[in-house]
C-alpha cells in the first residue's frame, strides 16, 4: 500500500504512522485523512500490530485542517468534510489497536481532534495545542467540541474553544490532556519504548482494555461494571490467560500469542 502524505511503518509489533507534509504543518486536507483511514484499516487487519504510534514529520504534529482546501467549500461540501474528518476519528477510537499520539509542535484545530481520538499522549516540550477554529469564523468539525469537555470538563472545554486560546505542554499536562511530557531530542525514541513495551503483553487483553473503557465511558456505570463482567469471564477461554497465570506461578516470563 502506497501513499503520498503519510509514511507507514512498522517495526515488529508496532505500527507507524506519521503524517508527511511538513511545508504545510502537515494539515488534514482530504486526501491525507483518507490515507490516514486506510493505513488505520491496514493496522487492523495486520495480526503482528498491537499498538500503533501517529505523529508528524517536521515542526509539528498537526497544525489544522488544511484552511486553503476549506475556504471556498459550500456548506454541502463542509458537511462531507466534517463527515470525513469523524470518520477517521471513529475508526481510530473503535480499533483494537490502541494509539499514541505522539505530540511534536503544533497540534492544533484537526490536529486536537485527531490527538483526542488516540488513547494516550505522549507531547513533547515544545507541544502547542488548542482549538483556535473560533477565530476562523467556525468551530470544531471534527470531534473537538464532544471531546475536548469529555477529557478535561465542560467549563474548561467551554473556555477554550470560546477564546481560541492555545496551550503549552505543561497546561495541557495539568488539564489531562497529555499523559506525558518528554525533551524534543529524545520525544520518539522515549514513544517508542512505551509502545514495544505495551506490545509485549497479551494483545487480547489489550484490545478487551481499550474496548471496555471506551464502550464503559459512554453508559451508566451498572451497565459498564457488567460489560467488564462479561471481558473478564471471556478471558478465561483464551491462551494468554492460562498461559499468563502458569508463568506468574512458575516465576518464569509469559509468552503471550494473541490467542
Amino acid at each position: 500500500m502506497s501513499f503520498e502524505n503519510i509514511i507507514v511503518e512498522k517495526e515488529n509489533n508496532v505500527g507507524i504512522i506519521k503524517i508527511n507534509r511538513p511545508k504545510a504543518l502537515n494539515a488534514l486536507n482530504k486526501q491525507t485523512i483518507c490515507e490516514l483511514i486506510d493505513a488505520v484499516k491496514d493496522f487492523d487487519s495486520d495480526k503482528n500490530i498491537k499498538i500503533a504510534i501517529l505523529t508528524g514529520e517536521g515542526k509539528a504534529f498537526i497544525a489544522g485542517a488544511d484552511i486553503k482546501e476549506m475556504k471556498d467549500m459550500t456548506p454541502l461540501q463542509a458537511k462531507d468534510f466534517a463527515f470525513l474528518g469523524h470518520k477517521l476519528m471513529h475508526s481510530i477510537e473503535s480499533s483494537t489497536v490502541p494509539y499514541i499520539a505522539a505530540v511534536n509542535g503544533f497540534a492544533l484545530g484537526g490536529g486536537c481532534e485527531l490527538m483526542m481520538a488516540c488513547d494516550i499522549c505522549i507531547a513533547s516540550k515544545n507541544a502547542v495545542i488548542g482549538q483556535p477554529e473560533i477565530n476562523l469564523g467556525i468551530h470544531p468539525g471534527f470531534g473537538g467540541t464532544q471531546r475536548l469537555p469529555r477529557r478535561i470538563g465542560s467549563m474548561k472545554a467551554i473556555e477554550l474553544l470560546l477564546t481560541g486560546r492555545n496551550l503549552k505542554a505543561d497546561e495541557a499536562f495539568d488539564l489531562g490532556l497529555v499523559n506525558k511530557i518528554i525533551d524534543p531530542e529524545t520525544h520518539m525514541d522515549d514513544v517508542k519504548k512505551l509502545a514495544e513495551s505495551i506490545a509485549k503483553k497479551s494483545s487480547v487483553q489489550i484490545g478487551f482494555i481499550k474496548e471496555l473503557v471506551n464502550k464503559g465511558m459512554n453508559v451508566d456505570l451498572k451497565s459498564a461494571c457488567d460489560l467488564e463482567i462479561s471481558y473478564f469471564s471471556s478471558s478465561f477461554a483464551t491462551h494468554d490467560q492460562k498461559e499468563g497465570m502458569t508463568a506468574f506461578i512458575e516465576k518464569r516470563k509469559a509468552g503471550f500469542k494473541g490467542e
